[in-house]
């Protein structure tokens, strides 16, 4: 008991600290002593909600969304994430903005590790105005920026990021390269030491030009004339004969050099073409791996989604809400193991009481002749609990009614054979003329 104690003073520790940081706006700093917290005691829901909050700050929205959710599991009643969770559900296409800044930042993130840092640049400014405040992509447009030696707009993203997180060590770290290439720390250096020196110029401090004697006109007049004579005569007899037959080998050189150039163009292009040919493959690869890269983060965003609903369902004591909802959960999707362990939770109820619910509501369309919405319901029921052959049975006499007779007959062969001995094996062979 003593040890619980100690983990949580430490936890609570850890959190004010954290909360301290995140006033100031040292958002990274801030983080990482809620992480810690969290190590020390998982419950303190508080770190957890704040941490939340200063990942949608920081514009990383699941991330938000993750912690959130592991909050108003660890605490039902009086839980403010329960607030954040209906803010961010009540403002219109924020969700798919979120999955669709986070499948473009990665676009661009491949792209730039391929070397094509134009395409990420263009993409990541699609990002920062669809999310000005993701932090992540605002530093990766300023590090293209910094390679492309542009380290005006590269101040620019990095202070965008130094508003938000204003500690953050990166944007600390290449804001002082930037300062160093346009100048900007020379001169505040300058300032620093001018602030800090109060000793006055005194009169030995002024330099004082030496004087020189001045040379009349005729004695200019006769240095000029003679040396007019000596550099014609160094013209003529020197430098000419000297120069021509420099322009001459020069001459003889370049040509050459541009016959040898020739060639090597030739042999080049040759090796440019097996080279584009290899980079096309990889390009084709790269975009089959983008396009999966993006469905993957728009449907890991559309499972929190869906989970939220589960759990808000529960508390408003919507079971049917909340069994319809986990019939569509994507459960492989969800990797974090404090939210596995929620959704743990969830399918030990939903197998145990959620399948009879969505069989009772396609008993009830089927009665009233909704054949679509009757099937949509038990092939719903059958995710939860495939082992349900009165089920299978009605949604084979569904698609008989419908004149589907493969499906029909496909289902009423399920039947059949996995369920020999009962009285719907019987019914589904007289169904299909057996």
């Amino acid at each position: 008991m003593n040890e619980i104690k100690k983990c949580r003073q430490i936890s609570n520790s850890l959190y004010n600290v954290g909360l301290e940081r995140a006033k100031i706006r040292d958002l990274t700093g801030a983080a990482e002593y809620l992480k810690k917290s969290l190590h020390f005691y998982k419950y303190q829901t508080d770190a957890r909600n704040l941490l939340g909050l200063i990942y949608y700050e920081m514009g990383e929205v699941s991330d938000a969304l993750m912690q959130w959710v592991i909050s108003m599991n660890l605490q039902e009643n009086k839980n403010p994430a329960e607030h954040f969770l209906e803010e961010v559900q009540g403002k219109p296409g924020k969700l798919e903005t979120s999955a669709q800044t986070i499948s473009k930042y990665n676009q661009a993130l491949m792209h730039a590790q391929g070397g094509s840092d134009d395409l990420a640049v263009l993409q990541l400014k699609k990002v920062v105005d669809m999310n000005p405040n993701f932090v992540k992509a605002h530093l990766l447009l300023a590090l293209l920026y910094m390679a492309r030696e542009d380290y005006v707009k590269a101040g620019k993203s990095l202070y965008r990021v130094l508003q938000i997180d204003k500690q953050n060590p990166k944007a600390q770290w290449y804001m002082s390269l930037v300062k160093v290439n346009t100048g900007k720390a020379e001169i505040e250096k300058k300032k620093l030491k001018n602030a800090f020196s109060h000793r006055e110029m005194q009169d030995d401090d002024i330099i004082i030009p030496p004087t020189y004697k001045e040379n009349t006109g005729w004695q200019s007049v006769l240095n000029i004339a003679a040396g007019l004579l000596i550099g014609l005569f160094a013209i003529s007899f020197l430098i000419l004969p000297y120069r021509t037959k420099a322009l001459n080998n020069a001459h003889n050189q370049e040509i050459l050099s541009y016959s040898e150039k020739l060639n090597a163009k030739s042999l080049e292009i040759d090796q440019l073409n097996v080279k584009m040919q290899t980079l096309q493959t990889e390009h084709d690869v790269a975009v089959d791996q983008l396009n999966s890269q993006q469905s993957a983060d728009q449907s890991l965003v559309s499972q929190y989604q869906t989970l939220i609903g589960i759990l808000q369902a529960y508390r408003k004591d919507q079971f049917t809400n909340a069994v319809t909802l986990y019939a569509v959960l994507d459960q492989s999707l969800i990797t974090d193991p404090d939210v596995q362990a929620i959704v743990a939770e969830v399918k030990a109820d939903m197998d145990a009481n959620g399948y009879q619910v969505l069989e009772k509501l396609g008993d009830t369309s089927n009665e009233a002749g909704d054949y679509p919405t009757a099937l949509d319901y038990y092939n719903k029921s059958l995710i939860i609990h495939p082992d349900n052959p009165q089920v299978i049975f009605n949604m084979a006499v569904i698609y008989g009614k419908l004149e589907q007779m493969d499906q029909a007959n496909d289902l009423y062969g399920q039947v059949i054979m996995n369920y020999p001995n009962t009285d719907l094996a019987a019914q589904a062979k007289a169904a299909r003329g057996y």
